[in-house]
Parts: structure tokens; C-alpha cells; sequence
């Protein structure tokens, strides 16, 4: 383990390379999906976009169970590094990474058994239900591999490897984006060829995974022989795992109740905001790098109770991650067009989806704050910190914004609901942080 890193190499350099290739793997993963994205458009047909997009949250969902272990486990690992004790953090390497094989199995089953349920729920019609029942199986049947490769992206981060995560990550988009074009254009496969290849690209992630684990890594571990976990040590992962997981399930959530107030204004809104979403996830996505990327720091920290140098690394952050939520925000803002017609040229739909864009990005700058204050809370054990930001922006706080303005002003409503949840969100995160972490941040 690199313990330079955390102790004494300056804190700009130490978070940079930490968070650095988590960034570049969510680059990747944004070429990922706008590359899905635009091969499903590229169909021409409205109905795969809408459908995909009404399947979305499944997918969210698979990630929120990984999170679980994934982030639980690397919470709770780096407070043990930064203790010193490596033997408990192998054993709680290995109840994370085979647990999330069983976990996504039995997901496997569930989501199988209750497809038709959740098919409607999501919002299908007569136009989408065959589109989406291809992908949603499809995505069903490999959740197991693709819930297995969001545990060791987080773990190995805990022992400083966090380049050797990235190519994994690297791994799986690289193979997803030479599929689709085969999958679903060339063997016209549509809708259950871009999650078929989505699977494959998870598979072969997983693969070197496995070989990192076994071969690289001094401080992990997937071998279950002679395996043993306290009751408490399960608390412990579970307690900073399911509420690191809320952010995605209330994302899921969120989708489907956006996708029902959309529904009565008609499937081209719907079609628009998977468009968006994907725009929108440039902004996200670099941000949650560079705020989790810093995870590893504040738990190790926390955990060597060395308060000055969490306070600047907590600083950093979030000058960091606030200021480009900010710039990149005003980009998408002014070119919100070219990116739409990216993926659609009809003039009307560019129009509905440019207006959509704008509106939602007027809340991004605020996500930064809640991001970083998400992530201190995780990395130092407030679980109840962490679980009310991450139920909140697209849960709780967004189902109240999505009511009321929604009753107030209808369609205009429905689309200002995120950027208003992102502001209440920022507030609340400034208060929590104030009163959870006083005497550490002082």
C-alpha cells in the first residue's frame, strides 16, 4: 500500500492522483453512453430512444446495489488501513466482492419474476412495452456482472490503486462501444443489442478485476476459504452501503415519477429528456469523479484522526469540484444545441430538448457542494449524514419541488423541479456539515 499518498504528499497532488483516473474512467464511460445513446438514435425511431430511456432506472438500480458493497466496504477499508489494520481489511474485502455475486443473482431472480410490474411502473405503452422488455431482460440477466464490477472499482481506490481501477473501467466501455454499433445497427438487434453489449463489456471488466485482485493487489481479496465476518463488521459496511446506494435508487425513482409526469405531454418529452440526461451526465459524472475520487483521503484520514490535513483536503475539494461544475455548466449552457443534434437533427426536437437542457443545468453548480459533502459524510461513517443528501436531491426534496411546481406551472414545472431540488439540496448539505462534523472541520 502507497502511504505516501495519504500522509505526506501535498494535498493537491495526493487528490489529483486519486480522483485523476476515476475522471478519466468517467470520460470514458460519458463516451460510453453518448455513443449508446447516439446508436440507438441513429435507429431513427423515437420509440427505442423513449423505451431505453424509460429502462434506465433498472440500470441505475443494478448500480445502486453495488454501491452498497462497493462504497460501503471501501469506507469502512480505509478507515482500517488508516488504523493499521490490514488482515480486517481483507476480510472485508472478500464478504464485499462474493457477496455481490450472490446479491446479484437473487436481483437477477426478482427483476425476472416481476418483469411485467415493473415494465408498467416504468411507464411503457403499447408504442415502447417490446422495446423495453428487450433491454430490460437483457440488463435483468447480467446483473450479477454488472453489480460484481462497481465493487472492486471501489475498493481497489482504498490501496491507492486507483489507475489500476480505471483501466478495468476502461476495459468495459471500450468493448461496449465497439459492440453497439454490431449489435444493434449491423445484426439489428435494436434495443436488446445495446444491453447485450453492455453485459459483454461488464464481463470482460470483471475478468481483470478478478486478475488485479488476485495478482496486484497486498490488501485485498476474493478467496472465500476460511472467510469470517462479524455481525458488526456487516453493520459497519451496510451502514455507509445502503445510504451511498439511495443516491442511485432516489435517482431510479426519480426517473420513473419524471417519466410519469412527462407521459400526459407525450413520448417525444420523454424521448428528449433520456437525450438530456445523457447531456446532463457530462456535468455529473465529472463531478462525482473528483468528489469520490478524494474517498480514500478522507476515510484514511478520519481514521488516523489527522483533522489539519482532512481539512485541506476537504478545502480542495470543494474549490475543485464546484468550480467545474460551474464552467462546465456554462458550456453545455451556450452549446446546448450542438450537443442535441448530436443525436437528433429534426428542428423541433432540437428545440423541446435545447429548452429542457438549459432549465435543468441551471442547478448543476449546486451539485458539487452536495457531492463532496455526500462523500466526506461516507468516508467518516455518518451514515445518517450521507443518507439524507442522498435521498434527498432526487428523492424526498425533488418529489416535493416535482409536485408543487408541477401543480403550478404544469410542463414548465416538471422540467424546473431538478434545478430547484439541486439548490434546497446545497443548503441542506452547508447545514448537516456544520453540525455533524464541527469538531473535525474547525
Amino acid at each position: 500500500m502507497n502511504n505516501e499518498i495519504f500522509e505526506t504528499m501535498p494535498v493537491p497532488k495526493a487528490y489529483i492522483k486519486l480522483a485523476l483516473p476515476v475522471m478519466l474512467s468517467s470520460v470514458l464511460m460519458l463516451v460510453y453512453n453518448m455513443a449508446d445513446t447516439y446508436f440507438i438514435a441513429a435507429t431513427g425511431n423515437t420509440d427505442i430512444v423513449a423505451a431505453v430511456s424509460l429502462c434506465a432506472p433498472v440500470f441505475t438500480f443494478l448500480i445502486a446495489i453495488g454501491d452498497i458493497l462497493g462504497l460501503g466496504g471501501s469506507s469502512f477499508i480505509s478507515r482500517l488501513l488508516g488504523s493499521k489494520k490490514n488482515d480486517d481489511a481483507r476480510r472485508i474485502s472478500v464478504f464485499c466482492l462474493c457477496g455481490s455475486i450472490v446479491l446479484g443473482l437473487i436481483i437477477t431472480l426478482i427483476l425476472m419474476i416481476a418483469k411485467n410490474p415493473i415494465l408498467k411502473l416504468l411507464g411503457a405503452d403499447p408504442h415502447t412495452i417490446g422495446f423495453a422488455s428487450d433491454y430490460y431482460t437483457w440488463i435483468a440477466l447480467g446483473a450479477s456482472v454488472i453489480i460484481f464490477s462497481l465493487v472492486p472499482t471501489n475498493l481497489l481506490r482504498t490501496e491507492g490503486l486507483a489507475s489500476l481501477a480505471m483501466v478495468g473501467s476502461m476495459i468495459g466501455s471500450i468493448v461496449n462501444i465497439i459492440l453497439d454499433p454490431i449489435f444493434i445497427s449491423a445484426l439489428g438487434m435494436g434495443a436488446a443489442g445495446a444491453a447485450i453489449a453492455t453485459v459483454i463489456g461488464n464481463i470482460c471488466a470483471d475478468i481483470y478485476y478478478i486478475y488485479v485482485i488476485v495478482c496486484r493487489s497486498k490488501c485485498l481479496s476474493i478467496d472465500p476459504r476460511g472467510f469470517t465476518i462479524s455481525s458488526a463488521e456487516t453493520r459497519e459496511v451496510l451502514r455507509i452501503g445502503l445510504p451511498s446506494s439511495i443516491t442511485n435508487i432516489m435517482q431510479s425513482l426519480g426517473v420513473i415519477l419524471l417519466n410519469n409526469f412527462l407521459l400526459p405531454y407525450g413520448n417525444d418529452k420523454i424521448a428528449a429528456f433520456g437525450i438530456v440526461s445523457k447531456i446532463t451526465m457530462i456535468v455529473v459524472m465529472i463531478m462525482v469523479a473528483f468528489s469520490f475520487g478524494g474517498q480514500p483521503l478522507y476515510g484514511y484520514l478520519y481514521g488516523a484522526d489527522n483533522k489539519d490535513r482532512f481539512r485541506k483536503v476537504m478545502k480542495f475539494a470543494y474549490m475543485l469540484v464546484c468550480g467545474l461544475g460551474l464552467v462546465l455548466s456554462c458550456l453545455l449552457f451556450l452549446l446546448a444545441p450542438v450537443f442535441v443534434r448530436f443525436f437528433i437533427q429534426d428542428a423541433s426536437f432540437v428545440e423541446l430538448a435545447s429548452s429542457m437542457l438549459r432549465t435543468i443545468l441551471c442547478g448543476m453548480p449546486f451539485i458539487g457542494f452536495t457531492m463532496v459533502t455526500t462523500c466526506i459524510f461516507q468516508s467518516t461513517g455518518k451514515a445518517s449524514g450521507a443518507l439524507a443528501l442522498s435521498a434527498g436531491r432526487q428523492g424526498y426534496i425533488y418529489a416535493c419541488a416535482l409536485f408543487v411546481l408541477s401543480a403550478l406551472f404544469k410542463y414548465p414545472g416538471v422540467i424546473a423541479a431538478q434545478p430547484a431540488a439541486d439548490v434546497l439540496c446545497s443548503i441542506l448539505a452547508f447545514v448537516l456539515l456544520k453540525v455533524m462534523l464541527k469538531d473535525f472541520i474547525q
